[in-house]
């Protein structure tokens, strides 16, 4: 398999994250988003939505990281990353859900580009929106959260792949992570696995 990837791209994030839990075999191709490498020919070819991640595989290309999140989790079933109890299963949809389609697409790369170059939005407005909109989402989601060390229960979930790169984002966004200590802690324990650490931004073939 190839993953289509950019370091600091949440959503390709994700994608590395699970493949390294389940440990399937890949490799990495790097896509600049900085210098629009996504809309290039040589990748649209291969996924017309112009956007990270793209996965290739045996059957061809595919896009949305929930999707190939999805993918991956019904063909490699060794290390499910899903519950077995449909309620537990859709608990953890839920969550997936919240943070790759209420907080990351008002706050991606192409928003936050469209805000500076089109409206005119200085550097602090501009961050200023990133932080409103992912301290809005945290709120919600550090309700939904239990005692456990990960986000539901002791093992690791597709909760906790998408809450890892989006806690990544605020921080480096400069969120005070202090109103949501149970989303701050699971972030911590998650990093202290190598599947998590290993595909953290700085340790990517393409970091800046």
């Amino acid at each position: 398999m190839k993953l289509y990837t950019y370091f600091r791209s949440s959503a390709a994030y994700r994608v590395r994250i699970a493949l390294n839990l389940k440990n399937i075999p890949h490799e990495l191709v790097g896509v600049n988003l900085l210098k629009s490498e996504q809309q290039g020919e040589n990748y649209t070819g291969k996924n017309p939505q112009g956007l990270l991640p793209a996965l290739e595989t045996e059957q061809g290309v595919l896009a949305q990281s929930l999707a190939i999140l999805e993918w991956l989790e019904e063909t490699h079933t060794d290390t499910p990353l899903l519950p077995n109890d449909p309620w537990q299963k859709a608990q953890v949809r839920n969550f997936c859900y919240a943070i790759a389609c209420d907080i990351h697409p008002i706050d991606n790369l192409r928003v936050l580009k469209y805000l500076s170059q089109e409206l005119h939005v200085d550097d602090e407005q501009k961050n200023t929106w990133y932080r409103h909109w992912v301290i809005e989402g945290f709120k919600k989601l550090e309700l939904m959260l239990g005692d456990s060390p990960f986000c539901f229960g002791d093992k690791p979930t597709l909760a906790d792949v998408c809450l890892v790169p989006q806690v990544f984002n605020a921080l480096r966004f400069k969120v005070d992570m202090t109103p949501f200590p149970k989303i701050a802690a699971i972030y911590a324990h998650c990093n202290e696995m190598a599947a998590f650490s290993d595909a953290a931004p700085e340790n990517q073939p393409d970091a800046q």
